[in-house]
């Protein structure tokens, strides 16, 4: 089966080195709106595009990693049920974080990508190699970014972003037949 998916090759060469990829979440991994219960609790939407897309960069040998500058439960739920490993909550100064975590995989920002849609993303942004943003992120995120997904954060944007890479390193179309066996 011949994947339906079509990049534009200078991106997928962009691309094509990268082996972790940083996230964001509010705007990113949900639509970004701030939900809080009668009780006070945080409440998260999430999209099961994007979560299915954060599997399948783990089996293609990317590492997914999550810098946030909020913490909840819901969060933390979602991202244990996907066997995020490297994640940083209550994170305002970010690249720090990020810089942690490719140490700990022994990468630079050279092999690393990023999704973010606002200012505090900028400093990963900025230093790695590939820089993707959803359509609804902020004006100076936007200018920065390699790719802008046609896709609102929390609503498939991360899934098209691991598509793109998944593309770019190889293993899209191998995966894409392993799931029609």
């Amino acid at each position: 089966m011949t994947p339906a998916l079509n990049f534009d090759p200078e991106l997928l060469l962009k691309a094509q080195d990268i082996r972790v990829v940083f996230f964001d979440v509010d705007g990113v991994l949900t639509d970004g709106g701030l939900y809080f219960s009668e009780h006070g609790e945080a409440i998260k939407r999430f999209h099961t595009l994007d979560g299915h897309g954060l599997k399948l960069l783990q089996r293609a040998g990317i590492t997914p990693a999550v810098i946030t500058g909020r913490d909840s439960k819901p969060l933390r739920l979602r991202l244990s049920a996907l066997g995020i490993e490297h994640a940083h909550y209550g994170t305002e100064d970010k690249r720090p974080a990020a810089e942690i975590t490719l140490n700990a995989l022994g990468l630079d920002w050279s092999q690393a990508a990023a999704m973010g849609d606002d200012w505090p993303d900028l400093p990963m942004l900025t230093r790695c190699a590939f820089a993707c943003a959803p359509p609804n992120a902020q004006a100076d995120v936007l200018a920065r970014a390699h790719y802008v997904t046609t896709r609102h954060g929390g609503d498939g944007a991360v899934r098209e972003l691991c598509d793109l890479l998944l593309v770019a390193s190889g293993r899209y179309a191998a995966l894409l037949q392993e799931s029609l066996a």
